[in-house]
């Protein structure tokens, strides 16, 4: 499913507008991602949790040239699925 396909989704099972699914979606992006910037976590429960952790900086190795490459330290986003989410993907 892409972007449109869920702001369709969104706008059938809700009742709302295509326009304002898609504000509704932006909006819910725009404040997971400065929650994450800001070193928060968004806690949805039964559905996840979004969060980040640090990656340390290590040393990689250039498969083309076999030279060593240094990986600074960054952040990576996370996703852990909730039970919810868990019991409904995993149900026969």
């Amino acid at each position: 499913m892409n972007k449109n396909e869920l702001i369709d989704s969104i706008s059938k099972t809700s009742g709302l507008t295509k326009t304002d699914s898609a504000k509704a979606l932006d909006a819910f992006i725009t404040s997971v991602c400065s929650t994450l910037k800001s070193g928060g976590d968004v806690r949805l429960v039964g559905f996840g949790t979004f969060a980040t952790s640090k990656r340390s900086a290590t040393t990689a190795i250039n498969p083309r040239t076999r030279q060593p490459v240094k990986v600074p330290a960054h952040n990576v986003a996370k996703f852990k699925a909730g039970k919810t989410l868990q019991d409904v993907v995993n149900s026969k």
